[in-house]
């Protein structure tokens, strides 16, 4: 096969030929890095380990089939947030360029036992803090089917390694909606499990306990639940679910003031999923998206700074909120950062306040909805707009209207990780902006702890759903 074809291959696929010894790791591996060098401008990797990972490759074709994992073989990238002993974990800034984990995260150490191959570090918004993975210190990752537009943040690296067939899989981690937005933007699939299902040792944190997950970012929905299956210790398969029969409800709150190109495209799309059998179901929801979100940033604000000075102290580092401040090299992460170290961020009344009202109002609110309706999960464009152009930080100018960069690509996605509920971003086709044919995606959200069953039904209607092209 050639580079371009190995390259171009699923994780499942890569594994199947793996296993049975008709591709050896060590071509993989050198097929990838090579796929890397040309892709450098896409500012998608902060560290690629290639004298490290082409040993382990070595290692893995060298052992007996009967002693080869799940994942034998298989090379992932991980976003520079996460934990892999004897790489860098920046968190994509200078404040922490020195450190290097001596173990792994604990998301990452059952990957590496079932024989997954780390290729290298992944690009990110800064401490993970912003949705364009606008990076000052390492460049902005830039998106593969449009590289003068946002990649989607924070974990824009890992969808850009992805989409440009730098790796067929990989982590990231998602607190307000940053696995899901880049894997809409860039045309991949992007997983986000029930709060607390991934283990959380070994993450750079925004907010925990209560929003922040690690997670998988794949082409297809089964290499997600492949990861997920590794990582929960699950069995590998999925339940069995067809389209037909399924009930899936349609928020329409969630479907108003939308880029009008992607408004089209989705409704297409629900006009495919009707077609196929799916039982589409209005749906009302006892709550407004303004309330989860000031709700959510309250507590991620005032889970931030205790939770990094954790993180640093697992770690033996020292910790000082203002000087790690004034060390991060991005304007919008430094004035986050500075504003809490010098005492700005949420009082204890507060925060207490905020995870009240997700308790007693926001998830019986949602639980209701699921329940009355009878309904498997609903389904909501990921993000209202494709991707702004990377000049675009503070407000895109886009279908003849401006939109507040922030809030418009976290809107959707907030309510699952505030709620703590699975989520999955799906590639659903492409609009044209400026004659740019730019990603759109379509998101389920579920019941809490319904991650397997969320999986399910994702790779029943990911056949379905229009193609996204490869990148140029």
């Amino acid at each position: 096969m050639t580079d371009t074809e190995l390259a171009a291959l699923d994780a499942t696929q890569a594994l199947a030929l793996l296993r049975r010894g008709d591709l050896g790791a060590l071509t993989y591996v050198d097929a990838l890095l090579r796929r890397l060098q040309p892709c450098e401008a896409l500012h998608a990797m902060t560290h690629v380990d290639a004298e490290g990972v082409r040993a382990a490759a070595r290692l893995a074709d060298a052992l007996p089939a009967a002693d080869r994992g799940l994942l034998h073989g298989l090379p992932i990238v991980v976003k520079d947030n996460i934990d892999a002993a004897g790489l860098p974990c920046t968190a994509g800034s200078p404040a922490l360029q020195a450190h290097r984990p001596a173990r792994d995260a604990d998301c990452v150490a059952p990957l590496r036992r079932a024989g997954a191959l780390v290729l290298g570090k992944s690009n990110l918004h800064e401490f993970a803090l912003g949705v364009t993975s606008g990076n000052a210190a390492y460049g902005a990752v830039r998106n593969p089917h449009a590289p003068n537009r946002i990649a989607g943040g924070s974990s824009g690296g890992t969808a850009a390694a992805i989409a440009a067939r730098m790796a067929p899989v990989g982590l990231g981690t998602d607190t307000g909606g940053s696995i899901r937005i880049p894997a809409a933007l860039c045309g991949v699939v992007g997983f986000r499990p029930s709060t607390g299902r991934w283990p959380a040792r070994g993450v750079v944190p925004i907010s925990v306990p209560s929003r922040d997950t690690a997670a998988p970012m794949a082409r297809s929905v089964a290499d997600c639940a492949l990861l997920d299956a590794v990582v929960c210790g699950d069995a590998p398969d999925l339940p069995v679910v067809t389209p037909r029969g399924l009930r899936l409800g349609v928020p329409r709150a969630f479907w108003t003031d939308l880029h009008a190109g992607l408004a089209g495209q989705l409704e297409g799309v629900l006009d495919r999923l009707a077609a196929a059998g799916v039982t589409l179901v209005p749906v009302s929801i006892e709550s407004d998206l303004a309330t989860v979100g000031e709700v959510g940033l309250t507590i991620a604000m005032a889970e931030n700074l205790p939770a990094l000075r954790g993180y640093f102290a697992d770690h033996d580092l020292p910790f000082n909120a203002r000087q790690l401040a004034a060390a991060i090299a991005s304007p919008d992460v430094r004035a986050i950062i500075d504003h809490l170290a010098q005492g700005g961020g949420p009082d204890a009344a507060a925060y207490a306040s905020a995870l009240s009202a997700v308790r007693q109002q926001l998830q019986p609110a949602w639980a209701r909805a699921f329940a009355h309706h009878a309904v498997d999960a609903l389904l909501l464009p990921t993000t209202p707009l494709p991707a702004a152009r990377i000049s675009e930080s503070e407000s895109v100018w886009m279908d003849d209207r401006p939109w507040p960069t922030f809030a418009s690509y976290v809107r959707q996605c907030g309510p699952a990780s505030v709620l703590g509920l699975p989520s999955i971003s799906l590639p659903a086709g492409c609009v044209v902006e400026q004659g740019e044919q730019l990603p759109v995606g379509l998101m389920l959200d579920g019941p809490r702890g319904s991650d397997r069953r969320l999986l399910a039904i994702a790779a029943a209607l990911q056949p379905l759903l229009p193609t996204t092209p490869e990148p140029r």
